[in-house]
């Protein structure tokens, strides 16, 4: 199978799980996965599947990225700020269709070999920093969007803080060995409002900086 037929059975693979933003799916298609997957599994980066990366993590499948992205609702103006930045991948999807993303991991090594690929693909609106993400960036905040894709038991507290008014803050909630739900979570002029999108399984958020080198 040829590069542009694997990209349109890709793009099929998305809509037909429920991607059917059109900014988005130009953004999936324009964001190659394959440069953000390293070694014995780079041969898969079409696939609509999770694959394990370095520091025990995995790169989220490719419908729950869209789906994630699609329920932010970015537009070009925004900042958004994404907590595990994992791959790169989300971070390189959502810099195609906001004007400024922030992404943070706990993970040195991650957050180094991500920027190497930012850098390749020519990504100078994406900011990664190494620090313990479940207390947002705050010299940067508020945010437009917020984005965190390892599960919390309940949205965290200092997130919802960096939120503005009118902001959306996407995540999966949930314990990490059971059901967890996608939730998006609107900063109104009078509160939160939450709606549950879907069913999801990510790796749990966890406090603090890792000592990974």
């Amino acid at each position: 199978m040829d590069e542009a037929e694997r990209k349109m059975q890709f793009l099929y693979a998305l809509r037909s799980r429920g991607v059917t933003n059109a900014a988005v799916l130009t953004a999936m298609e324009r964001i190659d996965r394959a440069p953000f997957i390293r070694g014995y599994f780079a041969e898969r980066a079409y696939e609509d599947m999770p694959l394990p990366i370095a520091c025990g993590q995995t790169i989220s499948q490719p419908s729950v990225v869209g789906l994630m992205t699609q329920a932010l609702e970015i537009s070009p103006r925004d900042t958004v700020l994404e907590v595990g930045t994992g791959s790169g991948y989300q971070a390189a999807i959502l810099s195609e269709l906001a004007r400024r993303v922030y992404t943070v991991d706990r993970h040195s090594r991650l957050v180094r070999e991500a920027r190497e690929v930012f850098d390749q693909l020519a990504l100078p609106n994406i900011t990664a920093f190494t620090a313990d993400g479940s207390f947002g960036l705050p010299d940067q905040a508020p945010f437009d969007r917020i984005l965190v894709t390892a599960a919390a038991e309940d949205p965290p507290g200092p997130l919802l803080a960096q939120l503005k008014v009118g902001g959306i803050m996407v995540l999966p909630v949930g314990q990490s060995d059971a059901v967890q739900h996608l939730i998006r979570v609107r900063r109104t002029e009078t509160g939160l409002d939450y709606d549950e999108l879907r069913p999801v399984r990510f790796v749990p958020l966890v406090e603090g900086v890792a000592r990974d080198g």
